[in-house]
């Protein structure tokens, strides 16, 4: 967490910027930011479940019996944004292979930079699950908090967001609306510029990943 922006988690671990260092690069090709986007995806949804409950079960090891932690409470729901959180969902699900997922569509209005929602499809237990959202990139905040919005509609009330990158603007978006998600993210960048992308940033993290740059 930071003084200014109590609702974030700058992972900061060399492994996570390394690989993040080549994500930005302009010279990393399509099947290298996939790659490089789903293993340090499952790097962020490691320290988004660092304080998952546990319980204890007993087992029995080929030396003897023991009581030893397995995850309990809610069940785990990964809800992309689509298209681009879906470039996360194999990093994700590689370490929570038993998540449900959710999508929710939305695209920025190239305008009004305001996300406009066409698809929304989650399981129907939602209130029963703890959700984490999935989305490369928190620029202005604003698909993320209508995002949000719909998931807490449905009843949800654990939720968490991974973003690969952030921008201060959309962590404060984030901040004012949704105070009580916690947000985990591999960088703080310095600000958007006025197209609404994130400076220094990556460029757009769909058209990198689906190659429709």
């Amino acid at each position: 967490m930071t003084a200014d922006f109590p609702n974030l988690t700058v992972v900061t671990h060399p492994l996570v910027q390394h690989k993040l260092t080549w994500l930005r690069s302009v010279d990393t090709n399509t099947d290298s930011f996939r790659n490089l986007l789903r293993e340090v995806s499952q790097m962020l949804v490691y320290e988004a479940t660092r304080d998952l409950p546990t319980e204890p079960q007993t087992i029995t090891t080929p030396i003897t019996t023991m009581d030893s932690p397995v995850i309990s409470g809610k069940k785990l729901c990964l809800v992309s944004i689509l298209r681009a959180g879906n470039g996360m969902l194999d990093g994700a699900l590689a370490l929570l292979p038993l998540a449900r997922v959710g999508h929710i569509g939305l695209y920025r209005d190239p305008e009004t930079l305001e996300p406009v929602e066409y698809y929304f499809k989650t399981p129907a237990d939602m209130s029963e699950r703890q959700v984490l959202v999935v989305d490369p990139m928190l620029a202005t905040g604003n698909s993320a908090v209508a995002a949000i919005d719909r998931i807490k509609e449905v009843g949800c009330t654990s939720i968490k967001l991974i973003s690969l990158l952030a921008a201060p603007e959309g962590v404060a978006n984030m901040l004012k609306h949704h105070p009580d998600v916690p947000i985990v993210t591999a960088a703080l960048d310095s600000h958007l510029n006025e197209h609404g992308y994130i400076v220094p940033g990556l460029g757009d993290a769909g058209d990198r990943i689906f190659g429709t740059v």
